[in-house]
């Protein structure tokens, strides 16, 4: 099997684009400037207090796995389901003509480590039922250990507006700290505000929108390998390619 080429989903790249022109742009509008939203100490304060949060809630391996994943939302990962219809007739023709151990060298070339355990099923001889059971756990598994991955960035969203108005306080703390000296009461209010601005910000513009786009994905490569399943019980029972590629054309829509 030849590696599928990975495509950009251009339009999260447009989605944060519009996101981060939405609140510079309104900005402008009111006559505000750039610069202002530009805090260092505030950027430090939610970042570092939502990484920290993650890691005591979350084990190493599955805060690697998502922090792996984050590239996902820009570079999904192929599915190619049409192509995937066309290869699973193509087994079942193999089939017919050379019988299951006709699949040992498409299952030894196969780099998708699912679809190799599936094709060296069916050449080991497995029951359709048993085929099946064991793929179907080898799917669920594999969904609950991505799901926990995306939930890393659902908690994300979860903490940093709260951990944005931890850092409003002690803007404003450090304001009342200074209130004999008015040129330090300036930067102390904008660290308050910017700091809110950056935890809701980063919550709704880029950990929640990235927990629901890892999930989505994570659904269409469950039903990929659904489809995979199916197409594998059926050859294991000896169905007509034709019947095969009827049952399986539902997944394409």
């Amino acid at each position: 099997m030849a590696k599928k080429s990975v495509s950009v989903d251009y339009l999260t790249l447009a989605g944060i684009a519009l996101c981060l022109l939405a609140v510079i742009g309104g900005n402008l509008l009111e006559g505000g400037h750039t610069d202002s939203l530009v805090q260092l100490t505030a950027f430090v304060i939610v970042m570092g207090g939502t990484t920290g949060a993650i890691l005591v809630q979350t084990p190493l391996a599955v805060f690697l796995l998502a922090m792996r994943r984050l590239r996902w939302v820009v570079l999904p990962p192929p599915l190619g389901s049409g192509d995937t219809l066309s290869r699973i007739t193509g087994w079942s023709r193999t089939v017919r003509r050379d019988g299951l151990l006709g699949l040992q060298k498409q299952a030894e070339k196969e780099l998708d480590q699912f679809t190799r355990k599936g094709l060296q099923l069916l050449v080991d001889g497995s029951e359709p039922e048993d085929l099946r059971k064991i793929l179907e756990v080898e799917i669920d598994s594999g969904m609950a250990r991505e799901l926990r991955a995306a939930r890393v960035y659902e908690a994300m969203g979860g903490y940093s507006p709260t951990i944005g108005i931890i850092g409003a306080v002690m803007g404003l703390i450090h304001v009342m700290n200074n209130l004999a000296d008015p040129a330090a009461l300036g930067p102390g209010i904008a660290v308050a505000f910017v700091a809110t601005i950056y935890g809701v910000g980063l919550a709704n513009f880029f950990f929640l929108p990235i927990s629901n786009k890892l999930k989505t994905l994570v659904d269409a490569q469950c039903r990929y390998r659904e489809m995979l399943v199916d197409g594998m019980v059926a050859i294991a029972e000896g169905e007509n390619p034709r019947v095969i590629t009827s049952k399986l054309e539902g997944y394409l829509h």
